[in-house]
């Protein structure tokens, strides 16, 4: 019986630090949020996944983009600062990518994958 009850308290330990653990991960450095971000207006991003080496992107607003491109690793592979709709990523090798598009002092951040 002591023997049970050892190991029950060892389970209940460990299920508790798994639990604050998880939890301490959760809130740790998250210093902004999402609800505060403002959103860019009307944002669309096509063709997505990416074929012809070219994205478009629109908002409502008609103010220069900056846009920034980053690996899986977070390392920035592309920027540029458009005024256009179209985008040349040709460069840019087939994978899974980030991307973060500031316009004024909105921002969005989408996936974009590259075939």
């Amino acid at each position: 019986m002591l023997v049970i009850k050892k190991y029950f308290y060892i389970i209940l330990i460990g299920a508790f630090m798994f639990s604050a653990n998880v939890y301490s991960q959760d809130t740790k450095g998250n210093t902004t949020n999402k609800s505060q971000e403002t959103s860019i207006e009307g944002l669309t991003i096509y063709p997505n996944p990416v074929n012809t080496g070219k994205i478009y992107i629109s908002s409502k607003s008609s103010i220069e983009k900056k846009v920034e491109i980053f690996d899986v690793l977070g390392k920035k592979v592309f920027e540029t600062i458009s005024t256009t709709k179209e985008i040349n990523i040709s460069a840019l090798n087939p994978g899974v990518y980030i991307l973060k598009i500031k316009e004024g002092d909105a921002s969005a951040t989408r996936k974009l994958i590259i075939n």
